[in-house]
């Protein structure tokens, strides 16, 4: 059975990364999928742009449909590099830039985390906020994936 993220989780999450969007003074859209990159929550701060629905849900699904948060794709997805293209692939879904982590737990991803609304670094700094929060979460054990 695949785990996922359960969605009082998921909140605290969020809420973690909005928390430090308001430090930056930016307002963002914050995404959690679960393992398979399908949506668990996600919240659009007031101002935040339209565009970044689709982005913030695309960062978390890129992590947890590879693994990895979507800035080490960057390089590797130029012209000339081995994933050149990536980002046409997968109905378009694949992102090549941060703002997408994932979300591990006794060594497996078990969901993802998506922000965007800034400029590449404010995305990054706002989703390890989230990431900050779900380690702490993990370490206390104040968190289980559901079955």
């Amino acid at each position: 059975m695949v785990e996922s993220i359960p969605l009082e989780t998921a909140t605290q999450l969020i809420e973690a990364a909005e928390e430090r969007a308001d430090e930056i003074d930016n307002p963002m859209v914050i995404a959690v999928t679960n393992s398979e990159g399908n949506l668990v929550a996600q919240h659009r701060m007031d101002g935040a742009w339209l565009a970044s629905v689709n982005i913030s849900r695309n960062k978390a699904y890129t992590s947890a449909a590879l693994d990895m948060p979507t800035h080490e794709l960057a390089e590797a997805s130029e012209p000339g590099n081995s994933l050149y293209g990536l980002d046409t692939r997968d109905e378009g879904r694949m992102v090549v830039f941060g703002g997408g982590y994932p979300l591990e737990k006794d060594g497996e991803v078990v969901g993802a985390i998506g922000v965007s609304g800034g400029e590449v670094s404010q995305d990054r700094d706002v989703a390890e906020a989230g990431v900050n929060e779900w380690n702490e979460l993990v370490e206390s054990d104040a968190v289980s994936a559901d079955d």
